[in-house]
């Protein structure tokens, strides 16, 4: 009997009889994809192509900067000592993110206590302090704690205008040495599109964005299940915190030992379940209610077609 599958559907392999779909609606909105060397890149730049074929909204976060500009109408650059405008409170006061949004930002990133932020949450509101630079000079005692950490790094990083934040949004992380500035723009991007819906958020690589304690924060923004959204997390490496994510996953070609962890981790028992996948191949694992079910076959990227025309 043919499963009916929803309409953001993607097909994954290709080979003879009952094609391999993997189904947001049935299989869960965050979908793990792992793999080493240029394969997770292959694979988001493939659903990209897919979710624009039926009118989806993309946001990219790419540590690479390998991923193409085509197609995004807004391109954000983070680079070492140049400015984003990704200022959690100017965006607040532009009624972009809300001002509480925006405090508990500047904690998560600087270690404010509740205390600290209820204040600074407080002269926002006031209208006392309008951006991260004015917190870090004013002389209320959150300015002592964020001063421990701020940099000049941190005070460019803040300079220019809010982007345009358009339905396609391309995050190039991939020209930063600093891993601090990249969970940072990752936690604060998160925040401004945790709400979007008809739209894929695709992240490479997700390992590296959620190491810190400042990206791990922004997952949950991303991966929160809502109708008519789909994340997908691209990564090289086996790291823990996205593993455990709730969701299926694209195994790739990789290394045995990470390719063995990855079915221990998704409960794949040893065996015939398991299988070797060579380099154009995969394997979707996913639960059902009854038992957990691994599909393999002929990766649909390899090699990637050109992209659609973006919705």
């Amino acid at each position: 009997m043919r499963m009916k599958y929803s309409r953001i559907a993607v097909r994954l392999f290709e080979r003879e009889g009952q094609d391999v779909f993997y189904d947001p609606v049935y299989h869960g909105r965050t979908l793990k994809v792992f793999g080493m060397d240029e394969w997770p890149g292959k694979a988001l730049q493939y659903f990209v192509g897919k979710y624009w074929e039926i009118g989806y909204g993309t946001v990219v976060f790419d540590t690479t900067g390998t991923f193409r500009e085509e197609g995004f109408d807004t391109v954000i650059k983070v680079k070492d000592g140049e400015g984003t405008g990704l200022d959690p409170l100017a965006l607040a006061s532009k009624g972009i993110l809300d001002g509480y949004t925006a405090a508990t930002i500047v904690q998560t990133i600087y270690g404010l206590d509740r205390t600290l932020t209820e204040r600074l949450y407080a002269d926002f509101l006031s209208g006392k302090v309008k951006s991260v630079p004015e917190a870090a000079k004013s002389e209320n005692k959150y300015s002592e704690v964020i001063q421990e950490s701020y940099t000049p790094l941190d005070e460019a990083f803040y300079r220019g205008n809010a982007p345009e934040f358009g339905k396609n949004i391309l995050v190039n992380l991939g020209e930063t040495y600093s891993v601090s500035l990249a969970g940072m723009a990752f936690l604060i991007m998160g925040a401004v599109i945790r709400t979007r819906r008809n739209v894929m958020v695709g992240v490479n690589d997700a390992a590296v964005l959620a190491y810190t304690e400042i990206g791990s924060a922004a997952v949950p923004l991303i991966t929160k299940p809502l109708r008519r959204r789909v994340a997908i997390l691209a990564t090289q490496y086996a790291l823990e915190s996205v593993m455990n994510l709730a969701g299926p996953s694209l195994l790739l070609y990789h290394d045995p030992d990470t390719q063995s962890v990855v079915y221990e981790t998704n409960g794949v028992p040893p065996g015939p379940m398991r299988k070797y996948v060579h380099k154009g191949q995969a394997a979707f694992i996913y639960r059902t209610p009854e038992t957990i079910d691994v599909e393999w076959g002929r990766w649909l990227s390899n090699p990637p077609g050109s992209l659609p025309a973006p919705p």
